[in-house]
């Protein structure tokens, strides 16, 4: 018997099995893949390592500092600072017609240049910082108002509304067109306030780091085990059964698989079904035979957008090219520099469209894509494509395929499920759809929600 049967080896699935291995707990971590990180994960193609998932890790701040979300993950789980080796962004971007935002982790810079093109908004926009919700308030009735109402409050100035909620949506907003406000808060400070940062070896050395301290602590980790449904024993969570047949029982199950993912696989199902999202990309991460700044490239982050008005929503073709994000790895204040060159190209997808393509289409509309975003990201970067030497591409089913995540919806569902619980007693969500958001926002998601229910009694 197991005390708690963890789905899904991804960064909180991860984080809440250090958690509960720490304190004694007999815990495993089920993992339909071969390899941990979902999405956010690593692979070799062609002699050449790749991450996916990872652009950015955001909330950054600088070693030594007691606190925030980066600050309270490390002193959960028992991390230091050199386990991740995180080095700060160069600088990023934000650009419209006729406006560019440069920001870099120190807020104060942005302000400044925000203000420069619009000067008139600094008193709202003051009061938009001051006003911003935490993650303990999370799910709270005020902050599951729309987030565009709210700022709109206090930013009168449309076009900066826009260019403040195209890098926030692309970095974590299930919902098309808004988000609660309360995301937007996190976001904001996530991205903003604290700021963006990334490890030498990308994704691999934090999803090893994490990895390696579960199985340190105690804990068990079954990778090819996917599970086929949840036993439900008059409405309590009772364990698993794999798709071999093998059942597990548990005191409790925590689940990173998705909300809704996570009500069908409950047998008996029972419960209403939230919806899926509609929010899901197509990204290429393309090879340089050439190191992005002697091609001009020396931006870590630039989101564009080719209107005043930004639509995040899930398009009509199968890649909407007006906006999208391009991100140079390279980019960032590393002790020693990458031995490669990289880009990456990220654009809003429609799922149905890419799930009906047979192999043949689905091989022309990938290199199509790619093609398309390149063209359009090179309106606003100096034109790499001379010196690609590789490009791999993934789509929404990608993200199905590895996720689990229905639709492909990246960010998973658009009802956010803040407390963690289900209508299963001893079922808990922990990751996307609990609601917290990025890399750092999924990992304190698995711990907060370990401490929360499944620590209970250790004070």
């Amino acid at each position: 018997m197991y005390d708690t049967l963890i789905i899904g080896a991804g960064m909180s699935g991860l984080a809440a099995g250090i958690r509960l291995a720490h304190f004694g707990k007999r815990v495993c971590v089920l993992e339909r893949h071969t390899t941990v990180g979902g999405l956010n994960s690593f692979y070799r193609l062609g002699g050449r390592n790749y991450d996916v998932g990872l652009h950015a890790l955001t909330n950054y701040v600088p070693r030594g500092t007691k606190r925030g979300p980066l600050a309270l993950i490390f002193r959960q789980l028992r991390l230091g600072w050199d386990d991740w080796q995180l080095a700060p962004q160069l600088g990023s971007t934000i650009v419209f017609p006729g406006v560019r935002l440069d920001f870099t982790n120190d807020f104060d810079q942005f302000r400044s240049e925000i203000l420069r093109y619009f000067p008139d908004q600094k008193e709202g926009l003051d009061r938009l910082v001051a006003g911003l919700a935490g993650y303990d308030e999370l799910g709270q009735p005020d902050t599951r108002r729309s987030a565009r109402q709210a700022v709109a409050e206090c930013i009168r100035e449309p076009l900066l509304v826009e260019m403040i909620f195209c890098p926030i949506q692309f970095y974590g907003s299930a919902r098309q067109h808004d988000l609660d406000f309360g995301q937007f808060s996190v976001l904001f400070r996530s991205i903003f306030l604290e700021g963006l940062a990334r490890p030498l070896a990308g994704i691999r050395r934090i999803l090893r780091t994490l990895a390696r301290k579960f199985k340190a602590s105690g804990g068990e980790l079954r990778l090819r085990a996917a599970v086929r449904q949840i036993a439900v024993d008059r409405g309590r969570a009772a364990g698993v059964v794999l798709e071999d047949g093998t059942e597990l029982p548990a005191r409790t199950v925590l689940s990173s698989a998705g909300f809704r993912e996570t009500m069908l696989l409950c047998d008996p199902a029972t419960g209403p079904l939230p919806p899926i999202g509609d929010i899901s990309f197509v990204e290429s991460i393309c090879t340089l035979d050439a190191l992005p700044r002697t091609l001009g490239l020396d931006r870590a982050v630039l989101f564009f957008n080719d209107s005043p008005r930004f639509s995040y929503a899930r398009p009509d073709d199968l890649v909407d090219v007006r906006s999208g994000v391009v991100c140079v790895p390279n980019n960032f204040d590393y002790d020693e520099p990458m031995p490669d060159g990289w880009v990456r190209l990220t654009a809003l997808a429609n799922y149905d469209r890419w799930v009906r393509l047979d192999p043949e289409d689905y091989g022309r509309a990938k290199l199509d894509s790619y093609e398309r975003m390149a063209a359009s990201a090179t309106r606003f970067v100096p034109d790499f494509r001379p010196s690609v030497a590789a490009v791999d591409t993934f789509t929404p089913t990608t993200i199905r395929r590895y996720t689990g995540h229905l639709g492909g919806a990246v960010y998973g569902c658009p009802e956010k499920c803040y407390d963690g619980s289900t209508h299963v007693k001893n079922l808990y969500l922990c990751g996307t759809d609990q609601g917290y958001v990025g890399i750092i926002g999924v990992i304190l998601s698995g711990i907060s929600i370990a401490n929360r229910y499944l620590l209970k009694d250790e004070g």
